[in-house]
């Protein structure tokens, strides 16, 4: 079928694959910070890497500390704002205020302080201790997140010794308990108690994007503009039990894996939205890619619905297409011997952007089929708009990637995960995920063994973090 794409896809994606198709995105050096921005960003990094903010911790001590380096650096202290509930005096938030000319409302630059928990005993290396191996920087937080919070702090730093005055005041919040939800602390208790801190026309969070590299070489940098938002519910069916020598007709456990086969065997409608439109089609343009034709088709308006049942044979391309609920955890019985008298299993949904509980709650009854099923909501959905990338935000994207990485592709891009960005956003701030880091498509250890980020990759994104700040506090 012919190719039809919105004015708006083609205004972004037009300059962005001109300029990638002339210099095919080679894993060139970018450039790096003068060399004492450089030293003071890994010594900060090593600081935040040897402090634990896990959430037996919290981050209040780690918040501390950076305020002390901000204050040694010049800031005023009424410009440094510690903000800890009272319930969690251990969690501690940090927002810095950097005064512009107030040709525009500020820009809010986020990044949580707190991280997962890690053993010893699981890693290589001491988690909690900055190690440097072999062109890696080990530790936990390397990748998620304490590489964008000190490419933070180090860029206030520089931008406070330079005089750099912005047109619009910039925020920086270094905020607690993102791993843990976040839904009584960081970006949420801000906006609901001190919403005067960090209210801005817009919000770039260095939790998300970032570059892949492919073959050793820059594919592509991900633009994160929305996020799936993800619901659980519980499945549970009973029955009267008994004997296990006299089988009755009704066995719970059957019922519910009846139940959860037919599950499993279910799509969920496609769904397209302004950005995974765009994702496909920018997508489509980058080399190597067997399914181009399927993109383009995904992205046209009406979608091909053809081409989206073949692109859906990819996991990842699955879940940009459509919600997805799958069974994670299942129980039932009691003894060896005993008919059982419950089976539960738990159903894990990701939800699409502009889809809703009571629909996926719907689809799932309609679904699993058996009114014998008891179907509980575990919690409720945080629901969060996409913020549409504009052809306006790819601009400023653009500038300040291809005055990094030159010809690198952007490509928009929807969370399967989910980040703070849900709260901001549905405080009506548009939301952009932005990180200048690079690793291989084949490697994410963020949450996992071993977190590392390479040295390079590290230096370039504070580099890139002085950029963008600078960049996203002009008023245009």
């Amino acid at each position: 079928m012919p190719r039809t794409t919105s004015l708006l896809t083609a205004a972004i994606l037009f300059p962005l694959v001109l300029s990638a198709s002339t210099s095919a995105s080679s894993a060139t050096p970018g450039p790096l910070p003068p060399e004492a921005d450089r030293a003071l960003a890994r010594e900060i990094f090593k600081q935040m890497i040897e402090t634990n903010t896990t959430h037996t911790q919290g981050s209040t001590t780690l918040a501390m500390a950076m305020r002390e380096r901000l204050l040694a650096a010049g800031f005023p202290a009424s410009d440094l704002a510690l903000v800890t509930p009272a319930e969690h005096p251990t969690k501690g938030n940090l927002v810095v205020r950097v005064h512009g000319s107030g040709k525009a409302k500020p820009v809010l630059f986020l990044g949580h302080l707190d991280v997962v928990e890690a053993r010893r005993e699981d890693w290589s290396v001491d988690p909690f201790s900055f190690t440097e191996q072999d062109g890696w920087f080990y530790g936990r937080g390397t990748i998620d997140m304490k590489n964008g919070d000190a490419a933070m702090v180090e860029s206030l730093i520089r931008l406070k010794r330079e005089g750099f005055r912005p047109e619009r005041d910039l925020i920086v919040a270094l905020t607690a308990d993102e791993e843990a939800g976040g839904d009584a602390n960081g970006p949420a208790f801000l906006l609901k108690e001190h919403r005067e801190l960090i209210d801005a026309a817009f919000a770039v969070n260095l939790d998300g994007g970032g570059g892949v590299y492919r073959s050793g070489q820059r594919a592509y940098l991900e633009f994160g503009t929305s996020e799936k938002t993800y619901l659980t519910y519980t499945a549970e069916t009973t029955g009267a039990g008994g004997h296990g020598s006299l089988p009755r007709p009704e066995n719970p456990i059957y019922t519910l894996a009846d139940a959860l086969a037919r599950l499993e065997r279910f799509q969920f409608p496609v769904v397209l939205t302004a950005t995974t439109r765009a994702s496909f089609d920018a997508r489509a343009e980058l080399p190597h890619r067997d399914e181009s034709a399927d993109m383009h088709a995904v992205a046209a308006t009406p979608t091909d619905l053809a081409a989206a049942e073949r692109l859906s044979h990819n996991v990842y391309f699955n879940a940009q297409l459509h919600t997805t609920c799958t069974a994670t955890l299942i129980s039932g019985g009691h003894a060896e011997n005993a008919l059982p008298q419950r089976a539960r299993a738990t159903i894990q949904c990701r939800m699409m952007p502009g889809d809703s509980e009571a629909n996926v709650r719907a689809t799932l009854v309609r679904v699993l089929a058996d009114p014998r099923i008891k179907l509980t909501l575990d919690a409720p959905p945080i629901v969060s708009p996409e913020s549409a990338p504009t052809a306006e935000m790819l601009k400023r994207v653009g500038d300040v990637v291809h005055s990094m990485w030159p010809g690198v592709p952007i490509v928009p891009t929807m969370a399967t995960g989910f980040s703070d960005d849900r709260q901001t956003r549905n405080a009506g701030i548009p939301s952009y995920d932005l990180n200048g880091t690079w690793m291989d498509a084949d490697e994410d250890r963020a949450h996992g063994r071993d977190e590392r980020i390479g040295a390079r990759e590290f230096d370039e994104s504070v580099e890139y973090t002085w950029r963008l700040m600078k960049r996203m506090s002009r008023a245009y």
